[in-house]
Order: C-alpha cells, then sequence, then structure tokens
C-alpha cells in the first residue's frame, strides 16, 4: 500500500466514524435529518416507502453501517466495498440536508458531498491492482483459449487412439 493509501484512508474515515458515533448517540436528531430524505426515497422508489416511517431506526442503521464501513477502510480491508457503503450513507445523508437546507445548512451539505466524492474516489480505487471484474473476464478467456487449444489437440489424439486399436487388432487378431 502507497504511503498515501496509508494515510488518506484513516483521514477520510475519521469523519464517517465520528458521524456514525454522533447518529447512534442522538437517533432522534438523526430522525429528524434524515426523515425528508426517506419521504422522498419513499416517493421515488414505493419498496422503501416502510424506511420513512421508521427514521430513527434507519438512522441508527446508517450510523452502525458508518462506524463499520469507515473502520475497515482506515484499516484497508475491503476498502472498494466499504468506500461504496459509505457513499451510499453519504448520499443519503446529502439527500436530508438538501431537503432540509434553509440557508445555513450549506457548510454541512457541501462538506456531505465532498466526502462522497472522496469516498466515491476510494470505491474505484485498485490500489494498483486489478478489480475482480477484470480478473474474472481475463480468466474467461484464458479458459476459452485453452479449450481451444484442447479442441485443436482432441482431433489428432482421437485419430492416434484409433490408429493404435485398430493396430492392437491386428496384432491380437480380434
Amino acid at each position: 500500500m502507497s504511503l498515501a493509501r496509508l494515510i488518506a484512508r484513516p483521514l477520510l474515515a475519521s469523519s464517517f466514524v465520528w458521524s456514525g458515533v454522533e447518529r447512534l448517540r442522538r437517533p432522534e436528531e438523526t430522525g429528524r435529518q434524515l426523515e425528508p430524505g426517506l419521504r422522498r426515497l419513499g416517493t421515488a422508489v414505493p419498496p422503501l416507502a416502510p424506511l420513512a416511517q421508521r427514521p430513527r431506526t434507519v438512522g441508527r442503521i446508517v450510523g452502525g453501517v458508518q462506524i463499520g464501513a469507515a473502520a475497515l477502510l482506515a484499516l484497508g480491508r475491503f476498502p472498494r466495498l466499504s468506500a461504496s457503503l459509505l457513499a451510499a450513507t453519504a448520499a443519503l445523508t446529502a439527500v436530508g440536508d438538501t431537503a432540509t437546507s434553509a440557508g445555513g445548512r450549506t457548510p454541512a451539505l457541501l462538506k456531505n458531498f465532498s466526502l462522497a466524492g472522496g469516498v466515491l474516489l476510494a470505491s474505484v480505487d485498485t490500489a494498483g491492482r486489478p478489480s475482480l471484474a477484470w480478473r474474472a473476464r481475463r480468466l474467461g478467456t484464458g479458459a476459452r483459449r485453452e479449450l481451444g487449444k484442447a479442441g485443436q489437440l482432441g482431433r489428432p489424439v482421437r485419430t492416434a487412439v484409433a490408429e493404435v486399436r485398430r493396430s492392437a487388432k491386428e496384432v491380437i487378431g480380434h
């Protein structure tokens, strides 16, 4: 892991750990903050409408996810998955802040959008290693190539086996 990643991931994660702890400590405030965004989400995606009825519970879940995913990101474990989860929680928070934005919330809104951008970058950072999708495609291509070679070799091998059988029958006399 590069020095920049070693330093940047914990720094980026620290804000989410703090936010997650605050969400768990103050579920009523978190529920009020998330309620407008949850209503919008419930209107846009009807199966998620019941979430708008339980904003405190959703706030606790978001807080727990933020703490867990931020800890994983800071430790460098499952960094793309944890960054993706943090981006989702930041987006949910940003939607809530946009819905309640009345002048004084602009700095918090900008902070949430900035953090969402940071974790989106982290979610696509492969740290110099290929992604799972790239590795799967490469494995499939290699397997197809090897199967093609085996198919090309199969015909001469079958022909040789048939000749050996004919020869064996002639020697044995059957």
